[in-house]
């Protein structure tokens, strides 16, 4: 960029910010000559993507900060009152702890009501699920929730909802960002004082709370296990700094579940000092919890990301230590809990769908299918499942017609086990997972044996994500450098196996290797993402992340049914590592 062009951006920034933290970091910069660091914050606007935002916090126009949110959320309402579909023109908003997201969210709220949007704003920090199921409860026509998730401590972001409780889906999406980039001049918004007085600006808390926790209780299968032996149950809790704390501390609770809280993780804290990555994903993160799960003898650890939405878990292996449940483990045990509870509940509907992401573990399709069911695979987001769920209930779709949705996940430890909440829901889920550890008990098991007798029932599955990360804008231009040559010049093997098939996703074309046939049968919308399927029915998946500036590689290796573990467990290894050592190879 030419340094006049820098400037007249950083002259522009700094006229319409209003937070002096954030001018202050760009006057600094300018005063020192940082000039590359200048560049990287100037060189584009921040992409409001499919989801929202998303980006580091600070001063710039490629930074999270209030000009930013400001911008946005003024396209975002333009775009609201233009295709409200007849519904109060209303939205709701929500934020976790990270930091500014109780200013980003007032901010955004201020623009709204000023727009004529009425807007509910709750009080303190909420998790994900709980802003998607106040849309649905309130009627709204869009909804906001402040956060980055699991993305490190310098990151925020927010993701935007339709009036169905999930992210915007296409055209909804395409049609914001459009009204977004249409932003010449933000508008000065009203003080908040002035909305509230006008009714624009609503102030929330328990009117959402409470029915949200009678909603998770309603979806338990086996109630009479937590009433009676709920108080048997010992759990240890993380929510890792973030918003889980509040719901599963009291839900768990007034079930009579034990749960003791990691102290020095309970309290809110957008820094995350005691983390690198607030993620359950991340044994790391995970480890003060197995810390405290094992001096307590607990029968669960659970933890929650910032915004509560994800939710891994450990449980004790016959030696006294903790296992971490993989995504993938977690979501094949939930489906089958759930699915097999409902058969002999005879409470499983007619036409039973089960939905994954594509880059999920084909055991849960399996598992879906030995019960009945139609297994559906969308492409990674849960706004896809959410989509899915909407098609089921409208019936507009001949070929989805008649299909009830019962549970689905993906395999970034998301799961949903109800309809009332359109996004995934780790206060739920938490309750799911307690119940499902007491029945397993009430047989004479435990989790890691059940998930063991899932294995020799269908198969042994391994799973394992190879990530590299690209910085800047040359690193775009890497990503999309590298997929487009795994697109001209495909591995014809992968660890020494044959390449049977080629799915691209983003021409909807699967190509037979053999034959050279190119089919167009794949029905999910447009994306960058490539599968290659193993002659053995492993699966390697190629994705550029659409939340941070990196390509995910997903492999997931699997076994015939019948084996022991002991048996398995040597095939897994060596197929994996093999194909590792060729994924490395791309990156040459």
């Amino acid at each position: 960029m030419e340094r006049s062009e820098l400037q007249k951006r950083i002259a522009a920034y700094l006229e319409h910010e209003e937070i002096a933290v954030f001018c202050d970091e760009v006057k600094e910069l300018a005063a020192k000559g940082s000039w590359d660091e200048l560049e990287d914050r100037f060189y584009r606007d921040l992409e409001f993507g499919t989801g929202g935002l998303r980006g580091v916090i600070g001063g710039g126009t490629n930074r999270m900060n209030t000009f930013v949110v400001r911008r946005a959320t003024q396209g975002l309402g333009a775009y609201v009152l233009e295709h409200a579909e007849g519904r109060q023109c209303s939205a709701v908003i929500a934020f976790d702890s990270r930091r500014y997201s109780d200013v980003f969210s007032l901010e955004a709220a201020r623009i709204l009501a000023t727009m004529g949007i009425k807007t509910y704003l709750f009080t303190s920090l909420r998790p994900t699920p709980v802003l998607s199921f106040a849309v649905r409860r309130l009627q709204a026509a869009t909804g906001i929730v402040v956060t980055a998730s699991h993305n490190p401590p310098q990151y925020n972001g927010y993701k935007a909802y339709w009036n169905d409780g999930g992210q915007v889906t296409p055209p909804h999406d395409a049609g914001i960002i459009e009204r977004v980039l249409a932003v010449k001049e933000v508008i000065k918004s009203l003080p908040a004082e002035e909305l509230k007085a006008k009714g624009l600006l609503v102030m929330i808390d328990r009117e959402i709370d409470e029915p949200y926790a009678a909603m998770v209780k309603a979806a338990m299968l086996r109630p009479e296990l937590l009433r009676e032996k709920g108080k048997d149950l010992k759990v240890v809790y993380t929510p890792l700094h973030g918003a889980g704390r509040v719901p599963v501390e009291s839900i768990l609770g007034s079930l009579g579940v034990t749960v003791t809280t990691v102290p020095e993780q309970r309290e809110p804290d957008g820094n995350f000092l005691t983390v690198s990555y607030p993620n359950p994903e991340e044994a790391s993160a995970m480890k003060l919890a197995l810390e405290l799960g094992k001096k307590n003898r607990a029968d669960l650890v659970i933890g929650t990301d910032p915004d509560a939405d994800r939710i891994g878990i450990a449980v004790p292996d016959a030696r006294g230590e903790y296992a971490l449940i993989t995504g993938n483990q977690l979501g094949a045990l939930l489906a089958d809990y759930i699915f097999m509870t409902r058969t002999e509940l005879g409470n499983l509907p007619p036409r039973p769908a089960f939905v994954k992401t594509i880059v999920t573990t084909e055991l849960q399709r399996k598992i879906a299918e030995s019960y009945g069911a139609a297994s559906f695979d969308v492409l990674t987001g849960f706004k896809w499942i959410a989509l899915l769920i909407k098609a089921f209930e409208s019936g507009s779709d001949p070929e989805l017609k008649g299909f009830d949705y019962v549970c689905g996940g993906e395999e970034s430890y998301g799961y949903l086990v109800t309809t009332e909440v359109r996004d995934k829901d780790a206060v739920s889920a938490a309750v799911m997972i307690a119940e499902m550890t007491l029945y397993l008990r009430s047989r004479g098991t435990t989790i890691l044996e059940y998930l063991h007798e899932l294995y020799k029932r269908h198969g042994w599955y391994r799973e394992v994500q190879i990530s590299k990360g690209f910085a800047g804008e040359a690193g775009v231009k890497l990503m999309a450098d590298l997929m487009n040559r795994l697109r001209q010049t495909p591995p014809k093997t992968l660890g020494g196996i044959d390449v049977k098939t080629i799915r691209d996703y983003k021409d909807g074309v699967t190509l037979d290797t053999q034959s050279g046939k190119k089919t167009k049968d794949l029905k999910q919308p447009s994306s960058n993402v490539l599968q290659f399927i193993l002659a053995s029915g492993t699966v390697l998946s190629a994705r550029p992340s659409g939340t941070e500036p990196k390509i995910k590689f997903y492999v997931s290796s699997c076994t015939q049914p019948g084996l022991t573990e002991k048996e398995a467990a040597p095939l897994l290894d060596r197929e994996i590592e093999a194909i590792k050592k060729d994924v490395e190879g791309f990156f040459k």
